[in-house]
């Protein structure tokens, strides 16, 4: 006789806060339905799951696609900067989210069994993966997010401090700041990843399946264990309200700075000084395409930050609202990581060349010595060179 595995857990695991999941391990939503009844997002939860494994499908298969080619055209030689580094690697951990979720959408979603409820699978393997998905998931998103606060915090320093955002922006530094997020991410989670476990679950009562099938779940630490209360403080404060509150002050000082360099650029056009103003002009594009990226990433956090903020003073909120909208808050975090692509490729002349010349060999980029970029090297003592090239790489 087959076993079910299976996991009652209220809603999916969340790609954006696994933690909250919190639904005592009794109860199912057979069982809290026949109970009360259904309110509007309830429904909204239900109607739109049918269909939600076919949309996040969809966006990380092109997501995926879209950051592979990232990964390819921002480590070519003419594109290695320290914020290309930095890009580089947001668009690795976005590329294993999504294949992590895609594996999730189409063994949960789309290959779902009709006389099952959501989540509810025949073999312990799919339950294994879904507790690996728990706290994958959950990991590969905090490094995103603060790889973005690290992103916004050089090119920060680069701007308002020129000479000496060189020397701290290097790529040996650069280097440094991504292995520390990533461990540190990886080590905050810990106690996440024991807040997950494997066990038994009695069958319910109105079941439709065979009731003779010994049934399984994935379990939580039940509330007020300390674990439970060490973990969610972690999580709201460490993973949503920090985040939050950095990319907030972030965007204004980089908007302030873009500011800043405008009215520096008029001023050395006004002195007749154009292949400078130029050069600022292309710094400021580069600015503006990573203010583009953060101000993306806030509108994702910030919502789910602030209704954090509002489950740590109103719990009711978390059954109500945060658990019936998990699935849309999983989509809007996926195309965010899909998305950035789409960034380059509309606000990144030399990433437009670049790919052009590895993916589209047969198009022309132009014909040489009609259109040259400028080059930004360091010498050795630090200072910056322009020299006309072919190729460009900007800081």
């Amino acid at each position: 006789m087959s076993k079910t595995y299976t996991y009652f857990g209220g809603v999916p695991p969340n790609l954006t806060d696994i933690v909250f999941e919190s639904m005592p391990s009794t109860e199912t939503p057979i069982q809290s339905s026949s109970t009360s009844i259904p309110s509007s997002l309830e429904v909204f939860r239900v109607q739109y799951a049918a269909m939600h494994g076919y949309v996040s499908a969809f966006v990380c298969i092109f997501g995926i696609v879209a950051n592979l080619a990232n990964i390819v055209v921002l480590t070519r030689k003419n594109m290695i900067t320290s914020t290309n580094l930095i890009l580089t690697w947001l668009a690795v951990t976005d590329s294993l989210k999504m294949a992590d979720y895609l594996m999730f959408a189409i063994e949960f979603y789309i290959l779902k069994d009709s006389n099952l409820p959501y989540l509810a699978v025949r073999n312990i393997h799919s339950v294994r993966f879904l507790l690996f998905h728990a706290s994958f998931a959950l990991v590969c998103h905090n490094i995103a997010i603060w790889l973005t606060i690290s992103l916004a915090t050089f090119r920060f320093l680069y701007i308002w401090f020129p000479n000496r955002g060189m020397v701290w922006c290097s790529i040996e530094r650069t280097k440094i700041m991504v292995a520390i997020v990533y461990i540190i991410v990886i080590v905050i989670c810990i106690p996440n990843y024991m807040m997950n476990f494997i066990g038994p679950l009695p069958t319910p009562a109105n079941f439709t399946g065979n009731t003779t099938e010994e049934i399984w779940t994935v379990h939580m630490v039940k509330e007020g264990n300390a674990l439970h209360t060490i973990n969610f403080y972690i999580q709201a404060i460490m993973i949503k309200l920090v985040p939050c509150v950095m990319l907030s002050i972030l965007t204004f000082l980089l908007i302030y700075a873009m500011h800043k360099a405008y009215k520096k650029r008029l001023a050395l056009m006004n002195q007749g000084k154009k292949e400078e103003s130029d050069r600022h002009h292309e710094h400021n594009r580069t600015t503006g395409m990573l203010l583009a990226i953060v101000v993306l990433f806030l509108i994702t956090e910030l919502p789910q930050g602030i209704l954090s903020l509002l489950i740590i003073f109103i719990p009711e909120l978390q059954n109500t609202v945060y658990n019936q909208i998990g699935d849309v808050l999983d989509i809007v975090a996926l195309c965010n990581n899909a998305i950035n692509f789409v960034l380059y490729c509309s606000m990144s002349k030399q990433f437009r060349d670049t790919f052009v010349r590895i993916f589209c060999k047969c198009c022309p980029i132009g014909k040489p010595n009609l259109s040259r970029l400028k080059l930004i090297t360091n010498n050795k003592n630090g200072h910056t060179n322009y020299e006309t090239n072919s190729k460009a790489t900007y800081v």
